[in-house]
């Protein structure tokens, strides 16, 4: 398993769903983006939204994804890039989104993760991880 496998799965899974901490509270919301950007593995989300005030607060994230039989879990820390070409190339990517962000709108982020762990696991294979 690669990156770039990770990256594929979750943009045909379609839905990812993204859990935070919100003080001593869990909170998993679905998520659609994903862009391998200069080898990082990214979303995209708003600043003035609450999951990316707990992100600021507590980087520690994990997503899930389910396709075909299989789920997808990726753990690790998330980070904005303070990267115009970054979000340019996330809205590019999604252009629908275009409706609500602009790159230079001073709202649009784009979160890596890093420290990463991905496992990769089904009921008829072993798991396969990735550590990032």
């Amino acid at each position: 398993m690669t990156l770039e496998t990770v990256c594929q799965f979750l943009r045909e899974a379609g839905t990812y769903y993204l859990a935070t901490v919100d003080g001593d509270q869990p909170r998993v919301r679905p998520f659609g983006t994903v862009l391998l950007y200069d080898g990082k593995l990214c979303i995209q989300t708003g600043k003035k939204k609450d999951v990316a005030k707990q992100i600021a607060r507590n980087p520690k994230v994990e997503l899930c994804a389910c396709k075909g039989g299989e789920w997808l879990r990726v753990a690790g820390e998330m980070a904005e890039l303070d990267d115009r070409a970054a979000r340019v190339a996330m809205l590019d990517r999604y252009p629908e989104l275009r409706a609500m962000y602009d790159p230079d709108d001073g709202n649009t982020a784009v979160l890596a993760l890093a420290h990463g762990v991905a496992t990769l696991a089904s009921f008829t294979a072993p798991p396969e991880t990735l550590a990032f």
